[in-house]
């Protein structure tokens, strides 16, 4: 099994050959503004809606990142509002209620029978997916609005879908432009060229280097973000990566030996990998959370696990989510670089 090599990444070599991943991370906010460009003219038209048929009875999200919506939504939405994860809409959803279909390639066939399904029932509809797909031609009807995509980004459609959300008076304001320019100098912070004693992620790549890492976030978007962070660190290590509120890590790191001083570093299995606890916080966790990160903190010291942390407080809610969502990504790209695992596959985080 190939092990970590922190100098893999300042070598030239290494990084171009993660260059496909590093530079679609780096586009992140790009991708931001050319969704929302594209999705400008019908977004400007959401707002007549509310005039001509008031607000709908629930909201329901299907699709990827339809947790995410949810996450955003919750706080401040007037109406009843899920995250459905299943292609057969709920039983009572009808004419009064808007279905809102992500589908970041637009031929998932789930979201297409969703979509379908909605149009049967005459919901109405908002459809983020690239004009043209199956999806799109599915959910069509006079009670559907698309915002056309292109960049089969997720958290890009997520971002324009909140903007029309905000619109329909469903929603927070979202400011597309600061979202993107937040990614933009997440980019920068986390630049290939930027060496590895100012590159956070970088950093972070190294102290999870030999980890089994454990994730935790204590506001909503920052767990929701969380999922996604672990789910990249598994794919770039190929080991274990849990993300889990914190009732659920505290066993894990009570249950942690403490560490040996006379151990040999050299004398040790994959198996003896020790835990390391990933803190993402985006300023906005409430006193439980504190208390919460509080106790993991506590019983990361006890049992000697290494205690990293992710943190943002600036900007809007999305904007906090998507800042610590690409400095996790960045993290593990790094750490995919370090262990020399870089495939085609990153390419679609």
């Amino acid at each position: 099994m190939v092990e970590f090599e922190d100098a893999r990444l300042e070598d030239r070599a290494a990084l171009e050959r993660a260059d496909p991943l590093l530079r679609r991370l780096a586009g992140a906010g790009a991708r931001i503004r050319v969704e929302a460009g594209a999705a400008a003219q019908p977004i400007a038209t959401l707002r007549a809606e509310v005039a001509d048929q008031g607000r709908p009875r629930a909201v329901i999200a299907v699709g990827t990142e339809a947790r995410l919506v949810r996450s955003l939504l919750e706080p401040v939405c007037p109406v009843p509002m899920m995250a459905w994860p299943g292609s057969t809409l709920p039983g009572w959803v009808g004419p009064l209620d808007l279905v809102v279909v992500l589908a970041a390639h637009g031929g998932e066939q789930a979201l297409v029978r969703a979509a379908h399904e909605a149009v049967r029932r005459g919901s109405r509809l908002l459809v983020t997916a690239p004009a043209g797909s199956a999806v799109v031609d599915a959910a069509g009807s006079r009670a559907t609005a698309v915002l056309p995509t292109t960049t089969s980004d997720p958290l890009a459609a997520v971002a324009v879908v909140a903007a029309a959300l905000h619109q329909l008076e469903m929603g927070p304001p979202v400011d597309l432009e600061g979202v993107a320019t937040a990614l933009d100098r997440v980019a920068e912070e986390c630049s290939p060229f930027v060496d590895l004693s100012t590159n956070p992620a970088k950093d972070l790549a190294l102290a999870l280097a030999d980890a089994q890492p454990l994730v935790w976030g204590g506001s909503v978007l920052a767990a929701r973000a969380s999922r996604r962070v672990a789910e990249a660190l598994r794919a770039a290590s190929g080991r274990p990566a849990l993300a889990a509120d914190a009732d659920a890590l505290l066993p894990l790191l009570v249950g942690t030996e403490p560490r040996d001083p006379f151990a040999d570093p050299f004398d040790q299995t994959v198996t003896d990998r020790r835990p390391a606890l990933l803190l993402l916080d985006d300023g906005h966790g409430n006193e439980l959370v504190t208390i919460a990160r509080r106790h993991l903190e506590g019983a990361a010291e006890v049992a000697d696990v290494r205690v990293c942390k992710v943190a943002t407080d600036h900007g809007d809610p999305l904007q906090r989510y998507a800042v610590l969502h690409q400095k996790g990504l960045f993290a593990a790209g790094y750490l995919a670089v370090g262990l020399d695992r870089f495939d085609e596959r990153w390419l679609g985080t």
